[in-house]
């Protein structure tokens, strides 16, 4: 993105994402795993206010999306991993924008792992403002775990899915967010 700050929109020194080059932490098992994660907060960008004069929908997703980044580190996806032949894809993702963000605004981000099995994994993310803690907005999403080659989805290698249980027995307490496992649709009567 370009802005009038950064006119080239190479202010992150030609990165995708703002973790990207960063190697996956070690996993430590004698690390308690937060419920729900909070693993980035970001302040509202100028290149992200469009001319409404508030935050653009599509960076919501975007900073939803680096925040799905700093789990895949977590659990230890990295370029490393990605170099190997496997990634995580996005097949299916649902924002709800509950309430404006704005130029200079800080977030509070989190993320809780709703489900997951062999292939897939469901999180959800929560935005508020840092400051008054209004919820802003909430993302949620089915990734798939892939071999690249092959083009289609295969199983995680068992560290990884050890991690992602691990992950998942922290979060099995908190109770299911309202917006999880909404539709869209044009309810009448």
């Amino acid at each position: 993105m370009t802005s009038p700050d950064d006119p080239d929109g190479t202010a992150n020194h030609g990165l995708r994402t703002p973790l990207e080059g960063l190697q996956a932490p070690s996993w430590d098992d004698t690390i308690p795993i937060a419920a729900p994660l909070r693993l980035i907060a970001p302040t509202v960008e100028n290149a992200w206010v469009d001319y409404n004069g508030h935050m653009s929908e599509s960076c919501y997703l975007l900073v939803f999306g680096d925040q799905s980044d700093a789990f895949f580190r977590l659990i230890g996806i990295d370029e490393a991993y990605r170099a190997a032949g496997h990634s995580l894809f996005t097949v299916q993702t649902m924002i709800f924008n509950l309430a404006e963000a704005h130029l200079g605004d800080r977030l509070d981000l989190s993320l809780q792992l709703l489900d997951a099995d062999n292939k897939r994994l469901h999180i959800f993310h929560a935005m508020h403002n840092a400051v008054s803690g209004e919820l802003l907005a909430t993302g949620e999403q089915m990734l798939v775990h892939v071999d690249m080659a092959a083009g289609k989805s295969s199983a995680m290698p068992a560290e990884l899915q050890r991690r992602v249980a691990a992950i998942r027995a922290a979060h099995s307490a908190l109770p299911a967010p309202p917006q999880a496992g909404s539709t869209i649709a044009i309810r009448r009567g």
